[in-house]
């Protein structure tokens, strides 16, 4: 058994019935966007390598083992967040396959070597650093939510020299950074090749998006239909429910 620190707790790895997950409401619990990241993004199925950078608690490497056979690394620079991450490895067996690293994701190329993943995925912070009187009092959260140790640029500097030509960036982000990051992509040797947009429901505006792009592709974007969370009534859509927990 692993063991568990201050608030943290073990829960289902939601529609993977045999996997857990700690996590902690005080230091990291994985969002929606995760488990859509990890949903969206084209893996390596059996021959290659995938690394995950702001992995936190190594959420998105335990959803693409189940999608995968190849090695993933996940990347973290919080120490709390990357100590879970190993835990969560351990509890769910998975050291054989599953690896961290523990240090800044600008540092990646020169630590882990140019152009050697098949996959590299993020979820990035998405928001520009505030004042410090306006941040998150919570050091961890504030860390996760906003670009204090990285910018948008420094993630896909990073995303593209890990990338081997012919693989695959994928990213999770909020639809207002679109133009950033398709300007920074094509900036990187990244060219846009898959794109959807997810909504709270139909009539509202999306509220995040999932982007995938080739190291060194051919212009080709394509569109995919819009994703809705829920439906009319308030309840999660088939659709989203079956992302979720698999029926």
């Amino acid at each position: 058994m692993v063991q568990l620190k201050g608030d943290e707790r073990i829960d289902f790895l939601l529609a993977e019935e045999n996997m857990r997950i700690i996590q902690s409401d005080q230091v990291f619990a994985f969002s929606i966007d995760a488990v859509l990241l990890a949903r969206f993004t084209s893996v390596p199925r059996t021959r290659g390598r995938i690394l995950d950078l702001c992995t936190g608690n190594g959420v998105i490497p335990l959803f693409l083992s189940r999608r995968s056979k190849v090695d993933i690394t996940g990347v973290e620079i919080q120490e709390r967040l990357y100590d879970m991450a190993l835990r969560n490895i351990k509890l769910n067996n998975l050291h054989e396959r599953l690896h961290m690293v523990h240090g800044d994701l600008k540092d990646m190329p020169s630590h882990l070597g140019n152009g050697r993943f098949d996959l590299v995925t993020c979820n990035p912070p998405y928001f520009p650093t505030p004042a410090h009187d306006k941040r998150n009092l919570n050091e961890h959260l504030a860390i996760a939510r906003h670009e204090i140790y990285c910018s948008l640029e420094d993630v896909v500097k990073s995303c593209s020299r890990l990338t081997k030509s012919g693989g695959k960036v994928s990213m999770v982000h909020r639809p207002g950074r679109l133009a950033d990051i398709i300007t920074l992509f094509r900036k990187y040797q990244l060219e846009p090749k898959r794109l959807q947009f997810v909504h709270p429901k139909k009539g509202k505006e999306a509220n995040v998006l999932l982007i995938e792009a080739s190291r060194d592709g051919k212009p080709d974007l394509k569109i995919l239909p819009p994703l809705y969370t829920h439906n009319e009534n308030g309840e999660y859509s088939h659709e989203f429910r079956e992302i979720l927990y698999g029926k």
